[in-house]
C-alpha cells in the first residue's frame, strides 16, 4: 500500500474473483483485491487521520 502523488492510495493484493456479497458491486474499471491483515495493520501507521 502506498500513497500516490494525488493523495489517493494504491494497494497491491491478490485478485479476488469469488462471488461478491449481496448488495456489493464494482464500478467500471474497478477490481477487488485481498490485502492480508498483517499488511494492512503495518500500513495503518502511514495512513493519515483527517
Amino acid at each position: 500500500m502506498f500513497q500516490l502523488i494525488d493523495g489517493d492510495f494504491a494497494v497491491i493484493g491478490a485478485a479476488y474473483d469469488a462471488e461478491l456479497p449481496s448488495g456489493v458491486t464494482l464500478g467500471p474499471g474497478q477490481r477487488l483485491v485481498v490485502v492480508d491483515r498483517d499488511t494492512l495493520v503495518r500500513a495503518r501507521r502511514d495512513i493519515p487521520d483527517f
